[in-house]
């Protein structure tokens, strides 16, 4: 009997309740999670020179330490990620709802891409403009 392998990604630079709920969400799916991080580097091109707040080993063993989450790769481009899809043989992911009718990383190597309601009112942006406001 083969494992169901379900993959998800993003910068997961400050973990809060959306974050955790889409994890739990994903694991529900299939036998292992398998989350993938944007680089440092990604980070920074993706968000801006502020961000990361938080350096990829350290993102990566916060999300290791869910009890939902079984493995974490960290990927520095489009390629790599699609790369990691093939390797490790998965056949689902899992996006954000804001991908709905959007093309998905990796959605022509997997069979099938679930999209995620979004938990309304967080986001790490916003925590962070929070903190700058106090």
């Amino acid at each position: 009997m083969s494992t169901k392998k379900i993959w998800t990604n993003g910068c997961f630079d400050i973990l809060h309740i959306g974050h955790i709920k889409m994890l739990q969400y994903a694991r529900s799916l299939g036998d292992n999670l398998i989350v993938g991080i944007d680089s440092d580097r990604r980070v920074k091109e993706l968000k801006g020179e502020s961000r990361p707040i938080n350096n990829q080993d350290d993102r990566r063993e916060f999300l290791l330490a869910l009890s939902c989450v079984d493995d974490v790769f960290i990927f520095d481009s489009k390629e790599e990620m699609c790369n990691i899809l093939v390797e490790e043989d998965i056949k689902e992911l899992i996006v954000g709802e804001d991908y709905i009718n959007k093309e998905v990383t990796g959605q022509e190597i997997v069979e099938t891409v679930h999209h995620f309601a979004k938990i309304k009112g967080y986001s790490t942006s916003k925590i962070i403009s929070d903190i700058k406001e106090k």
